[in-house]
């Protein structure tokens, strides 16, 4: 519903049609311009959305949002409004937030297919595998993920891996003005839990693993797995694409059994309806044999890297399957695409060892890293690694203990210490490690530096848990700082040093 007034104005009423509210004081006739969550960015006739946040409270900002021409607010909280303004109280703001900005926008979801993936790892890369192969066939298809928001031509850097429900449509409003046929977007746990997506309609949504992350947030790994399994129980897509080999991938398929979602499972193991089997690996990357609800198909050649990458390839092989196309035509694309920045990306400037950046920021992103690269054959594994402050300090220790169990040496640094001191969080990292395999380099320029150096003919080295990310936090502040290109500044100044 789009009852529209002066140009792009809305009705509240027609707004609010449909939904539940508590209260609501004032006119309720009003026109609506814009929604904000933010009352730096209202603009006359806005509806502000007053979120009460873990740092801060949107309730506060409510004068503010009034004088900059806010014309109706929505709260969880009572509030008597004093002044020519309409104020709305809800039971869940997340929810009517994502509500409202589906009615706003002209509920764009309706307009293309859209894919949904979801998992502690492989988001991304899946994503990006679905992307390219929608785009190869020829298919006007978006991108909304970690690393960059794509609608069509158009690049833009992302903000978060899954945005605000005001942004998610906005985009989405975007892509269908562009007029995109597909839409593919990774899907947070905290997207899921904070009602980001609500409202919109999934064609297919994919499930990668579930592993230790964000238990920051979460608190448990049930209430982590709840999160992510709202996108198949709640959010209703048409077809579902799940990790079989996952404990959590079967508890999900366990869930399902009253709905009546299409599943494709995927896996290596025989009983999933997509696996792969006869799997080479090596630099050059991976090749598989292909079998679709027990029939062969075809070798499978991939540029991408590991075990971890074919798991990746299984689920957007199964997406687009899902999305109904033909997987013969699907096969014949896999051997042009290409991995996601900063994932398991090889960094080559001529030099005689191997440089692999990775993203991995979880023990079991780590150690799965580590255990496909022990694979590919070097000489030493090296590995290069800190984790993030204010996070889960849980996992520390645990990735100090993987990172020195399957490595030959270790450099521990800084990764994003945000508001803690990064001393502090290599000490909790300290604690896991069994082995004095390992040195302390805070500064992570210097210590990409000091393992290039480290580096002997033949060798591996690892450097992860940032990424594609160009910038590092540290109290409070995003300085600039890219892996890859600081990688390539050292293994060129090893270089240029040897050949002087």
């Amino acid at each position: 519903m789009s009852s529209k007034v002066k140009g792009d104005l809305m009705i509240l009423s027609d707004l609010l049609d449909g939904y539940r509210v508590e209260t609501l004081t004032g006119d309720r006739d009003r026109p609506v311009s814009a929604l904000c969550d933010d009352s730096r960015k209202v603009v006359p006739d806005s509806l502000f959305f007053a979120v009460k946040g873990a740092r801060t409270d949107g309730n506060r900002y409510i004068p503010d949002a009034i004088k900059r021409g806010a014309r109706v607010v929505v709260s969880e909280q009572n509030h008597k409004p004093s002044g020519d303004y309409t104020f709305v109280k809800v039971q869940d703001i997340h929810d009517a937030m994502a509500f409202l900005a589906d009615r706003f926008y002209g509920h764009p979801s309706g307009s293309f297919g859209l894919v949904g993936i979801t998992g502690t790892n492989g988001k991304t890369t899946t994503a990006y595998l679905i992307y390219q192969m929608l785009r190869l066939l020829g298919k006007k298809t978006g991108l909304i993920g970690t690393i960059n928001y794509i609608i069509g031509d158009t690049v833009m850097k992302a903000t978060l891996t899954t945005p605000t429900a005001i942004q998610f449509q906005r985009l989405l409003d975007r892509m269908r003005e562009a007029s995109m046929e597909y839409v593919v977007t990774e899907v947070s746990s905290h997207a899921l839990d904070q009602r980001r997506v609500e409202y919109s309609d999934f064609d297919v949504a994919v499930f990668t693993n579930l592993s230790r992350d964000h238990l920051d947030y979460h608190g448990d790994m049930d209430s982590y797995f709840r999160a992510k399994e709202r996108l198949f129980l709640e959010l209703n897509p048409l077809r579902a694409v799940i990790n079989m080999d996952d404990s959590y991938g079967n508890r999900l398929l366990d869930s399902l059994k009253e709905k009546e979602t299409d599943i494709i499972g995927y896996g290596l193991s025989l009983s999933a309806d997509l696996y792969a089997v006869d799997i080479s690996t090596g630099t050059w990357g991976t090749e598989f044999g292909l079998y679709y609800q027990g029939h062969f198909y075809s070798r499978v050649k991939s540029r991408l890297l590991g075990i971890v990458n074919i798991y990746n390839m299984l689920a957007a092989i199964g997406s687009m399957i899902a999305l109904g196309f033909d997987l013969k035509d699907i096969l014949a694309l896999c051997e042009s695409l290409n991995p996601a920045e900063g994932r398991m990306e090889i960094i080559n400037e001529g030099q005689p060892y191997t440089v692999v950046v990775d993203y991995a920021h979880t023990p079991d992103a780590l150690e799965k890293l580590l255990e496909t690269l022990r694979g590919l054959g070097g000489k030493r594994l090296i590995t290069l690694f800190g984790c993030g402050g204010d996070r889960d300090r849980g996992k520390r220790p645990l990735m100090g203990e993987i990172a020195s169990g399957l490595s030959d040496y270790v450099f521990i640094t800084s990764d994003n210490p945000r508001t803690e001191k990064p001393q502090l969080i290599v000490e909790d990292i300290v604690k896991g490690i069994r082995s004095d395999n390992y040195t302390v380099v805070l500064d992570r320029r210097e210590a990409i530096f000091r393992a290039v150096e480290f580096c002997n003919p033949g060798d591996i080295l690892v450097v992860a848990g940032k990424g594609h990310e160009d910038y590092q936090e540290i109290n409070g502040k995003r300085i600039p700082f890219d892996d890859r290109n600081t990688v390539r500044q050292a293994i060129k100044h090893r270089l240029k040093r040897t050949f002087q």
